[in-house]
């Protein structure tokens, strides 16, 4: 189990609280403390199941609450801002901690606790109070952790909500991570400890299971917490749950997944001959029978992956390039999703987030969307009718998986009623298209059909929330349930026709035949009137204004009608459980349909925005080039009116032409755009092998097989790093994993340490990238002296982002120009910027002393004739390779 950071031994268990809360926990903080002879029997069920979760919050239902006693009380009400309050535990025990929710809020409360890293068993009661000898028994029959929920209202409905689970042996890993919600199983394994990371960060997991030798099995470190038990590899923004090895070991996880699966070999799985992956996902598939109790979660079949199916972005560069939240604040608004995500439907919107972390790398998966975009680009009106459709189509995947594992409730179903009947009218609509994506629409499995004419042919249109209250099945459906339906009717007739005739019988005319739970049915006498009584009349109730009384007659109707009433619920519910267990049969099916309606909802979208915005189809190369005519940045021009941003061309590594260089030197004023125009080339090769247009006249785009960016740099307090230590890690990364496919985006390296040596590692770092990697590169720096390096090396080239200088000041024309800048106007960026006019004139009289006494010298390196030939005897070209050496004198 889980571990809340309330189970552990607390001290001082008032730590944290305010005073008004801190009077309440007595002397009993802990359940472990008290003596358990002396507790109530309550009590005593209480810290029995609590023994059995030692590490989740346990929540137990008494009456109408769920309450909290000892150290969850405190942490409860700590937490949810909740009264704390006391209850006595017994004689020689005194008052315990006591905090509870009504049980009609427990899922908005839970997903509070979960959502802030908490685990919660919640403890029901399992019989009906009124039936129960003594004590009422209760039992768990759910425990919530964050990476295990499945109600709609604890999850966003547009990210995927992932569980993971980890093993590692020396520096190899497996990983295997699910959405229960919407069933998706995955797992992978690889030698590296970096990219188990880095996969880390892209999915984002809710939950982490780590296998430990630890003793105290089952505790969760909460975000930021760190622990003997967690690997350096591990980052310790996620959620940790400490589990037993036993799951995790191959005799034990590879007959569970063959079980589950109901295989033989794990060969079809593809995971066969991968024994940490089988590790992970059997010991995922135990904590999912463990947390869940009786409920099924109705998994697809796993799948496995490796990290080189797709174009490797690692966190840096999806941070730096803004794909799902910005780097300044966090929030998804300016971000690349936000941009892009016009999708109509949840599942739709969760797709497009994974495509565009995950880009592709085969030409034929790309071009195969870009078909798709390309066709409803080309038919406005297919796509605006395919749009309206998909907006009339609820979330299938977890409206399936809900089904499956027993929760959907009536509405559920009726939604997914809705939504097939959907298929048919999107099958039609697209009956002709070409494209593959929209090809997948075009057959509705029949079995689909039929379930959703069976669906709207049992449920009322608009049922309630709560399936036990009645009123879910349609009239004509059972006919044991319209007989007992024409009973009630009579009944209530009945009642009717008593009212009118005790009026009558009586003479008084206010009497009134009402029912309440207390006494249920009664006659209503004023007290005017309460002397004109028959004898026959029993007085139940004395109130201010009037009596009340029942006849046996009444008592004898009263108790039928309440046993019919019970028993219509009890049969409409069972013919609802058997609907849904129907849908929850089919999940796999459905799920199948909902990938295809999410990809044309996503492939739609980006149609939508390639004609609104102007965006045109890239063409995909085999080899290195990146020719991008009058690109724009997705976000900022989204961000800015029409026709204000500045668009900017863009060519590298065409090998068949010399004049294209693999590295460009781009330099130019603070704030002019260079980070942007380095953004923008990123996006829009990330966008392209999403398969999406991209903001362009036109472009001819190489596959990358990664992505690396480093733009800006900020402190690592936590470990201890500096901004240039950061900025180094960074830098290694990329020239450690950098590859002649990979597009490499740098700003500013070297700005953190001193000039010269800035200026070295720089220059050295650019000198790597273009002439022993020869990735292809865009480096942007307000180091003017690594313009020398396009005149010693061919495949480097000078740009720069140009101004224009008035003689008070300048403007900034966003402009990207071949030719290198020998200013970077950053006493003018201060200027503008609002520092003091007598900061800004000093600024100006030492940057006039530095450019008289300080010269930096570049010189040839005698003897280049010699290492050229040593090159040329390894195998290597002296075409691209320096022939200089960087000397630097200052005075």
């Amino acid at each position: 189990m889980t571990v809340s950071p309330a189970a552990s031994a607390v001290p001082d268990p008032t730590n944290g609280l305010p005073e008004r809360l801190a009077k309440h926990t007595v002397r009993y903080a802990d359940h472990r403390s008290v003596n358990r002879e002396e507790l109530t029997p309550m009590f005593r069920q209480y810290v029995d199941v609590k023994d059995q979760y030692p590490h989740a919050i346990l929540l137990y239902r008494v009456g109408d609450f769920f309450e909290c006693f000892f150290q969850d009380a405190i942490a409860v009400a700590r937490e949810l801002e909740l009264v704390l309050t006391s209850k006595e535990g017994g004689k020689e025990v005194g008052r315990v901690p006591m905090s509870g929710i009504p049980h009609h809020a427990l899922d908005r409360y839970s997903a509070q606790l979960v959502e802030k890293g908490y685990a919660i068993a919640i403890c029901d009661q399992v019989e009906d109070a009124s039936e129960a000898q003594g004590l009422v028994r209760r039992e768990v029959t759910r425990v919530l952790t964050p990476g295990t929920v499945i109600e709609d209202g604890m999850l966003n409905a547009r990210r995927n909500n992932f569980l993971a689970a980890v093993v590692i042996a020396g520096s190899h890993w497996g990983l295997a991570y699910a959405d229960i919600s919407t069933g998706e199983f995955l797992t992978a394994q690889s030698s590296e400890l970096d990219q188990l990371t880095q996969e880390l960060m892209r999915l984002q997991p809710s939950e982490v299971l780590l296998p430990t030798n630890a003793p105290d099995l089952g505790g969760l470190l909460r975000p930021g917490e760190t622990s003997e038990h967690l690997p350096d590899c591990l980052p310790t923004q996620f959620c940790y749950t400490l589990r037993s090895q036993t799951p995790f070991t191959i005799g034990e996880a590879k007959p569970r997944l063959m079980q589950q699966f109901k295989v033989r070999s794990l060969e079809g799985l593809g995971c066969e001959h991968l024994p940490l992956s089988i590790r992970a996902a059997g010991g995922l598939l135990e904590y999912l029978e463990d947390t869940q109790k009786e409920t099924q979660i109705p998994l697809q079949f796993l799948r496995t992956y490796t990290l080189t199916d797709y174009l490797i972005l690692d966190h840096q560069s999806r941070r730096n390039l803004e794909i799902t939240q910005t780097v300044r604040d966090g929030t998804f608004h300016g971000s690349l999703l936000w941009a892009l995500d016009e999708t109509v439907t949840a599942m739709g919107s969760r797709t497009l987030r994974r495509w565009l972390l995950q880009p592709l790398l085969d030409i034929k998966g790309i071009q195969a969307r870009q078909d798709t975009i390309q066709e409803l680009v080309e038919n406005g009106a297919l796509r605006e009718d395919l749009q309206r459709l998909l907006r009339q189509i609820y979330d299938l995947e977890r409206l399936a998986g809900r089904a499956g594992s027993g929760t959907a409730n009536a509405r559920d179903l009726v939604a997914l009623a809705d939504s097939f009947e959907k298929l048919p009218d999107l099958a039609s609509l697209v009956a002709t298209a070409r494209s593959p994506y929209l090809k997948a629409l075009q057959t509705v499995p029949p079995l689909l059909e039929q379930l959703g004419e069976n669906l709207h042919a049992h449920l009322v249109d608009s049922p309630p929330l709560y399936l036990t209250e009645g009123n879910l099945i349609r009239p004509g459906v059972e006919p044991q349930l319209d007989t007992m339906r024409q009973q009630s009717e009579d009944d209530v007739q009945w009642l009717k026709d008593l009212e009118q005739q005790e009026r009558e019988r009586t003479g008084i005319p206010t009497l009134k035949v009402s029912y309440n739970k207390t006494f249920g049915y009664y006659i209503s006498i004023s007290r005017a009137k309460a002397e004109q009584a028959p004898k026959d009349y029993i007085r139940k109730q004395t109130l201010t204004n009037e009596e009340r009384y029942i006849t046996p007659e009444l008592k004898e109707r009263e108790a039928r009608m309440l046993t019919a009433q019970e028993d219509q619920k009890r049969l409409e519910y069972e013919i609802f459980l058997g609907l849904r267990s129907q849908v929850g049969e089919q999940a796999d099916l459905i799920r199948t349909v909902a990938k295809a309606v999410a990809a044309a909802d996503v492939l739609s979208a980006l149609a939508e925005i390639a004609v609104y915005r102007g965006y045109c189809r890239p063409e995909m190369a085999v080899g290195r080039e990146v020719t991008i005519v009058e690109g724009r940045h997705p976000v900022v021009e989204r961000s800015l009116p029409a026709g204000f941003f500045v668009p900017n061309s863009t060519e590298l590594g065409q090998e068949a032409s010399g004049a294209v260089p693999d590295l460009v030197i781009l330099t130019g004023p603070n704030a002019s755009g260079k980070s942007c125009y380095l953004r923008q080339v990123g996006l829009i090769q990330l966008m392209a092998q999403v398969g999406s247009f991209v903001p362009a006249q036109a472009a001819t785009l190489g596959v990358c097989d990664r992505i690396f960016t480093r733009v800006g740099a900020v402190d690592d307090l936590a470990t201890g790093q500096s901004t240039f230590m950061v900025e180094m890690n960074e830098t290694a990364n990329i020239l450690n994993h950098a590859t002649p496919r990979s597009l490499v985006l740098l700003d500013e390296i070297g700005r953190g340490t001193a000039t010269f040596d800035g200026l070295s590692i720089a220059w050295a770092v650019a000198e790597h990238l273009a002439s022993e990697i020869r990735a292809r590169t865009i480096f942007a720096t307000h180091y003017h002296e690594l313009n020398e390096l396009a005149s010693i090396l061919t495949n480097v080239a000078n740009y720069q982002v140009t101004v224009k200088e008035l003689p008070d000041q300048i403007i900034f024309l966003h402009q990207v120009r071949p030719g290198g800048a020998d200013r970077s106007y950053g006493i003018e960026a201060g200027r503008l910027a609002g520092l003091p006019g007598s900061v800004i004139q000093r600024a100006r009289q030492v940057m006039s002393q530095i450019e008289k006494h300080s010269r930096i010298a570049i010189g040839l390196r005698k003897g280049s004739q010699v290492e050229n030939a040593s090159r040329e005897k390894n195998g290597k070209s002296p075409a691209t390779q320096p022939t200089e050496q960087l000397d630097i004198f200052g005075a």
